[in-house]
């Protein structure tokens, strides 16, 4: 993976994208912090986004200025209300994903692309590092056309420019139900770094690579 690549292209493009209305759909709801506090999410868009154990990217998106909650699930299979044990099965065709419900105008959905891109490697089918099944695949579950068309069209751009050593294999597909994790998933990393081994040697390494390479995006209370 060649970072600066990933930066380049996605800002250049952004730039762009920037002179032309959003075409979103703003989204007015209730949704959660990450202290469980309700939250006013009028003038808000969505993202949904699998890449690997939502523990490790529940962490890092929930740290990005602008993302107001990033609620862990599962999307884009065909079991309803699916738990955790079986979607771990790997039957339900559920891919663990993240929720983002993010202010567009404190961070665009091409910065959220470009955190996609550089935190999990979307070249590996179905397997993110150890941990290896359908529910862990590289996947964008668009909401609208434009997020459809700027997600396309990233992914062809990178793997035309060589950012990465292999082909990307990033499932790009319409958006339908998400299915909120169990409770003892929301805010996983936070609850659990002090006595947990995956948080101190997966996520852990992850959080402060991204906080190194993003520290200009974080939350200002993270600065």
């Amino acid at each position: 993976m060649k970072p600066l690549i990933i930066s380049a292209i996605i800002g250049l493009s952004s730039l762009i994208s920037c002179a032309q209305q959003s075409t979103n759909n703003k989204t007015t709801m209730d949704s959660k912090n990450k202290t469980g506090q309700s939250v006013s999410t009028t003038n808000t868009d969505t993202a949904t986004f699998a890449n690997g154990c939502f523990w490790c990217t529940e962490a890092i998106f929930e740290e990005l200025e602008g993302v107001i909650s990033a609620r862990s699930g599962y999307s884009g299979g065909q079991t309803k209300n699916p738990t955790y044990k079986e979607v771990c099965t790997g039957q339900t065709g559920h891919a663990e994903c993240l929720q983002i419900v993010y202010d567009p105008a404190k961070v665009s959905f091409d910065e959220l692309l470009e955190v996609f891109w550089e935190t999990h490697d979307p070249t590996t089918l179905n397997r993110q590092g150890a941990d290896v099944g359908t529910q862990y695949r590289s996947a964008i579950f668009y909401h609208n056309p434009e997020q459809k068309e700027k997600a396309e069209k990233y992914k062809g751009e990178l793997d035309k420019s060589g950012a990465f050593n292999n082909p990307i294999v990033t499932e790009i597909t319409p958006f339908t139900t998400f299915y909120p994790a169990e409770d003892y998933h929301q805010q996983y990393f936070e609850n659990n770094e002090g006595n947990n081994p995956y948080c101190r040697i997966v996520i852990r390494p992850k959080l402060d690579k991204f906080r190194k390479v993003f520290k200009d995006k974080l939350k200002t209370e993270l600065h």
